[in-house]
């Protein structure tokens, strides 16, 4: 279930799970699953790192450790990025003339959005998150995210390093899938309380 509590840190690793609205498959339907690696990619280019994965027909767990975010809410960078894509794929939908599912994600709106001009309900508003603080934990939650193809209704292949939309592969084989990630372990010497530009100088004066 979603929750609306703030992450009040500006860095770790978290396990983030955000859903399409209403359960709709839009990273199907718009064959939008590039859209979630392009957000990896933002996330990458500000010294974040993906370390696990899977991008389901309507939704998203992922394995994130951010390293400082220089005071800027980790909640508000998940807002954005959800509205990024939530952009992309109502492009997509309108391309391809799918009125019917855009007719449902504007039913979605409620009416004070639409007082605001908002148009479509792509994703349900708020995210689910936890913090990750033990290798145990991580562990777990890798697991779950792998596991998640090969489970209850799903059934979209019977080992999970056969969804290629996952880390699994990688981490049952070392060989990195469709998307790269950096391995949990490997950030055991990174120092996520630094921003990354000052990673390697102990005084950002320099950077100035």
């Amino acid at each position: 279930m979603s929750v609306r509590k703030e992450i009040t840190e500006y860095d770790g690793i978290y396990f983030i799970t955000f859903t399409c609205c209403q359960w709709l498959s839009l990273f199907e339907i718009t064959n939008g699953y590039d859209v979630v690696y392009q957000w990896f990619d933002h996330f990458k280019s500000k010294g974040h790192y993906i370390s696990g994965y899977v991008i389901m027909p309507n939704h998203v767990h992922a394995l994130i450790a951010f390293r400082n975010t220089q005071g800027e809410s980790i909640n508000k960078i998940i807002g954005n990025g959800k509205r990024f894509m939530a952009y992309d794929l109502v492009k997509r939908l309108k391309d391809s003339g799918n009125k019917e599912i855009l007719d449902k994600l504007t039913s979605f709106v409620d009416v004070n959005e639409k007082s605001k001009g908002k148009l479509h309900r792509v994703f349900e508003p708020s995210f689910d998150w936890k913090e990750c603080r033990s290798d145990k934990f991580l562990e777990q939650k890798l697991n779950y995210i792998h596991e998640n193809p090969c489970r209850g209704s799903w059934q979209l292949v019977k080992q999970s390093e056969d969804y290629v939309h996952s880390s699994a592969k990688f981490y049952a084989t070392g060989e990195q899938g469709i998307y790269p990630v950096t391995s949990y372990a490997a950030l055991e010497d990174v120092d996520l309380t630094r921003w990354k530009d000052d990673a390697a100088s102990p005084s950002r004066e320099t950077l100035l």
